[in-house]
C-alpha cells in the first residue's frame, strides 16, 4: 500500500506542475482532472474512502463545470472553435491519459490485491460524523469557502460579459426628419 500511495503522490505532483505550467486553459484543465484524480487515490490509500469520493465529485465535477460555464461566457466565435480543435490533437491527451492508466491500475492493484493490513487500526468515517463537523466546529470556514466561490462567480460573469452600446431614444433620427438639426 505504501507503494501506491508515493505512486499516486508523484502522479499528483507531476499532474499538478503541469497543470501550472500549460498555457492552454483545456490542456490545463485536463492535467487539473489528473490531479484531483491522483489525490483521490491518496485519500483512498489512506484509508479514506469517502474523502476520495469527495474529492472527484466536488473537486473534478464541479470544478470542471464550472471552469466550462466559464468559457461558454466568454462566447467564443467560429474562429474560436477552429482554433480550439486543432489544439485537441491527440497528442495532448497522451500525457494525461498515461498519468490517468496509471491511477487506474493503482486502483485496481488495490481493490483486487488481498488484505494484508488489520482492521482494527482503520476507522470508517461516515457522511454524517463529516456533515457534523463541518456545520458543527468548522461552520465558518464552509460560509468563507462558498462567499469565495461566489465571487469568483459573479467576478467571471464580469470579465465575461460585453459591453453593450447604449443609444438613446432622443439622440436617434426620426423616420421623415432630417438627421441634422
Amino acid at each position: 500500500m505504501e507503494l501506491t500511495f508515493y505512486i499516486a503522490a508523484a502522479v499528483a505532483t507531476v499532474a499538478t506542475i503541469l497543470t501550472i505550467t500549460r498555457y492552454n486553459i483545456i490542456h490545463a484543465l485536463l492535467y487539473l482532472v489528473v490531479s484531483f484524480l491522483a489525490v483521490a487515490v491518496v485519500f483512498f490509500t489512506l484509508g479514506a474512502p469517502f474523502m476520495a469520493a469527495l474529492e472527484i465529485i466536488i473537486y473534478a465535477g464541479a470544478i470542471v463545470v464550472l471552469i466550462i460555464f466559464v468559457i461558454m461566457m466568454l462566447n467564443l466565435t467560429h474562429e474560436d472553435v477552429d482554433k480550439e480543435k486543432a489544439w485537441l490533437t491527440p497528442r495532448v491527451w497522451v500525457g494525461p491519459a498515461i498519468l490517468s492508466l496509471v491511477l487506474l491500475a493503482e486502483l485496481a492493484y488495490i481493490i483486487l490485491a488481498p488484505d494484508t493490513q488489520p482492521t482494527e487500526a482503520l476507522v470508517a468515517v461516515d457522511a454524517r460524523v463529516v456533515g457534523m463537523s463541518l456545520y458543527g466546529p468548522y461552520m465558518l470556514g464552509v460560509q468563507l469557502c462558498g462567499i469565495l466561490l461566489m465571487a469568483g462567480i459573479v467576478g467571471a460573469y464580469h470579465l465575461g460579459r460585453q459591453k453593450k452600446k447604449v443609444v438613446h431614444r432622443f439622440l436617434q433620427p426620426k423616420e421623415g426628419r432630417s438627421a441634422a438639426i
